[in-house]
């Protein structure tokens, strides 16, 4: 009989796969093309979709780092480790692919408008999240001491999200809300049905890195107590 685990594994591999194949299709053929960008606007779904990500990995690692400020525990400081690195990921995918798009919208890679500063350093806060974790000292030491880096970025995530709307900038555009009654410019009916695909595709890719990574460090933690258990019998 399949583990549990292995079959929820197994069921967002299956949904995985041909969502992807999906996505791929409403981007670049059943979505239109805009009229002011035209094709490289489609970069737009996968710049959104990792952004969505992103922040939602940060999410759950301020989740997890409260819970381990409470009590630490091997369990949690994992879980919040694992979504820290994906959420690395879709951050430095989600900067390289701003920075596409603004070469064809604004015709320069990078400026130092407050969306992209704030995710650079939402970026940078959880590399040294990450650095943190590797330092020396017991694992409770380094779990709580890690944590407080931890919360502080997830603080800075609506900070990130709010960024256009607090410094009115006229680059980064506003697209689902601006001002006080939040009257974005919007997107057509056919690249919304696209762009919530791809959010939704993307979200099953972090759920399936997730638990892999979980389960890879989980295997990396027992072989490493194997080690130091022979190490001591060989010792002693």
């Amino acid at each position: 009989m399949k583990q549990p685990s292995a079959f929820v594994d197994r069921m967002l591999y299956i949904l995985l796969v041909p969502a992807m194949f999906v996505s791929l299709y409403l981007i670049f053929i059943w979505s239109p093309i805009e009229k002011q960008m035209g094709a490289s606007q489609k970069i737009f779904y996968f710049h959104v979709s990792t952004a969505w990500v992103a922040f939602l990995a940060f999410f759950v690692v301020g989740y997890y780092c409260v819970l381990t400020l409470k009590r630490p525990t091997e369990d949690r400081f994992i879980k919040a480790g694992i979504s820290a690195e994906i959420g690395v990921v879709f951050t430095t995918i989600t900067l390289l692919t701003g920075m596409i798009w603004g070469k064809s919208a604004w015709n320069t890679w990078w400026t130092w408008e407050p969306r992209l500063v704030t995710v650079l350093i939402l970026l940078f806060i959880y590399i040294a999240y990450l650095f943190v974790r590797k330092m020396e000292g017991t694992w409770e030491k380094i779990a709580k001491l890690s944590a407080v880096f931890g919360i502080i970025g997830c603080i800075n995530v609506p900070i990130v999200f709010m960024a256009i709307r607090w410094w009115n900038t006229k680059l980064h555009p506003v697209v689902f809300g601006e001002g006080k009654n939040q009257s974005g410019g919007g997107v057509e009916p056919d690249m919304l049905v696209t762009l919530l695909f791809c959010i939704g595709t993307i979200t099953l890719l972090y759920l399936f890195m997730m638990r892999k990574g979980i389960e890879i460090e989980k295997m990396r933690l027992t072989v490493r107590k194997a080690k130091s258990r022979v190490i001591e019998k060989l010792a002693s």
